[in-house]
């Protein structure tokens, strides 16, 4: 990797790597292979771009990369001028609930958005102002009065009432152009306040902004719509929705109507983009193969779903197709871990190949060592060998005199456990009557 590599940035990456997470920064630094997944998620970006919608299931296993993954397609997305919204899913943030958890889920995504100018999140007031001053020069430029600034405003966001509760969300978007125009933060900030999905009551957000609905958890989807669309008058390219940890859903909720709620929101989101009725929006969920592929927990459970997302049966052997909706995430390759690495250590030494730690003999030494530990896993899961890797460099930074000889063959490269082989919490989630009805996954648990 050519060019210094800023201190901030190296500290942020080393720390993220130390700690088996994927960093938010400088991933440009470190990115190795994925070419083909890469290429498909620029087509799907083209897509969304001339007015389509596209949804990707990335899925891989414990420490493949899906997560890198994830923020790697967020920074593409956001240098081709798109909006991104991204969030992991827990139980408490899920995308169907009755609890508060969709919007939950909602207001997490809104505090996430990101767009280039603010890859770091809170985005909102950013994408509502630009829209703001994009219009106010255009009326102002056409002559229009400040008395009919106002119908001016409702006249172009018009296109936002075909959708469900659009109403609502176009009075609250002309609600803060009226606290923008009037200096009244007190206006702009319950604006933005809901469209972050932070009301909890009808009554308050009519009282503040004069509305009668709010974001909650059976809207959460049609809202996502409305901000595309949104975004896309903005002058944006569209939105992208990233959801990462999905095989929460599958194996960390015991209570089957649960699941299968969850299930069918990811159907209709899967049955609106591949037959085209909604545009400028994209969604890409990562979850592992027992996600997908578990007849009894996962979404091959949920037939519907199963055959939406089943593999092509051509593509067999090296053979890969990525035109559907599933990317399987291959294993690296011994090149590209030998990259990887390398990338590393360059990150250590802040882009300077001159203050190298160790030579490219510890590289190969120390792929040796791993595959020699771990075996085929080794290939599975770069994560282990990343955290192991990033461990040996900074003990032979800390300690200069250290040979990395005596190292290599000394250490001990732990396997990430594939949490969803353990066992599933016995704490049920709760049907939609607030209570819990019994299910084959609660007998599992039963003792006396």
């Amino acid at each position: 990797m050519s060019g210094p590599i800023k201190p901030r940035e190296r500290d942020a990456i080393l720390q993220s790597l130390r700690a088996g997470v994927v960093p938010r920064v400088g991933l440009r630094h470190i990115q190795v292979g994925r070419k083909e997944e890469i290429t498909a998620i620029l087509h799907d970006l083209d897509q969304i771009d001339n007015d389509g919608a596209t949804v990707r299931f990335i899925i891989g296993r414990f420490g493949a990369g899906k997560s890198f993954f994830l923020n790697l397609a967020r920074m593409v997305a956001l240098e081709k001028s798109f909006v991104v919204a991204q969030a992991d899913i827990t139980t408490d943030r899920r995308l169907c609930a009755t609890g508060g958890q969709a919007r939950s889920l909602f207001a997490e995504l809104m505090s996430n958005l990101a767009i280039r100018s603010k890859p770091e999140g809170g985005a909102i007031p950013g994408v509502v102002e630009k829209w703001i001053s994009d219009l106010d020069y255009k009326l102002r430029s056409d002559g229009t009065s400040e008395a009919d600034m106002a119908a001016a405003i409702h006249k172009h966001l018009k296109p936002l009432e075909d959708f469900v509760s659009g109403y609502d969300f176009a009075t609250v978007i002309s609600r803060y152009y009226e606290g923008f125009q009037s200096h009244n933060d007190d206006l702009m900030a319950c604006a933005i306040r809901w469209l972050r999905a932070e009301y909890t009551t009808k009554t308050e957000a009519r009282q503040d902004l004069g509305v009668r609905s709010i974001i909650n958890d059976d809207n959460i989807y049609d809202y996502l719509k409305l901000m595309a669309a949104f975004v896309r008058m903005a002058g944006y390219s569209g939105l992208l929705v990233n959801f990462d940890e999905m095989g929460v859903l599958s194996h960390r909720l015991n209570n089957s109507q649960a699941r299968n709620a969850n299930y069918e929101m990811i159907l209709r989101i899967v049955n609106d983009c591949l037959q085209g009725n909604v545009s400028g929006i994209g969604f890409i969920f990562a979850g592992t193969d027992s996600f997908l592929d578990d007849k009894r927990r996962g979404l091959a459970s949920y037939e519907a779903l199963a055959t939406r997302l089943a593999d092509n049966s051509f593509a067999v052997g090296e053979l890969r197709d990525l035109s559907g909706p599933v990317i399987r995430l291959p294993n690296l390759s011994p090149e590209d871990m030998y990259v990887l690495l390398h990338n590393i250590r360059n990150v250590f030494a802040l882009g300077d190949p001159a203050k190298h730690i160790v030579p490219d003999d510890a590289l190969s030494s120390f792929l040796a060592h791993c595959a020699k530990t771990l075996g085929a896993e080794f290939y599975r899961t770069p994560r282990d060998a990343v955290k192991g890797f990033v461990g040996f460099l900074s003990v032979l930074d800390q300690n200069p005199d250290t040979d990395w000889r005596s190292l290599v063959g000394e250490m001990k490269i732990e396997q990430t456990a594939d949490l969803e082989t353990e066992p599933v919490s016995e704490v049920s989630e709760t049907g939609d009557d607030g209570q819990t009805p019994g299910n084959a996954d609660e007998l599992a648990h039963f003792s006396l």
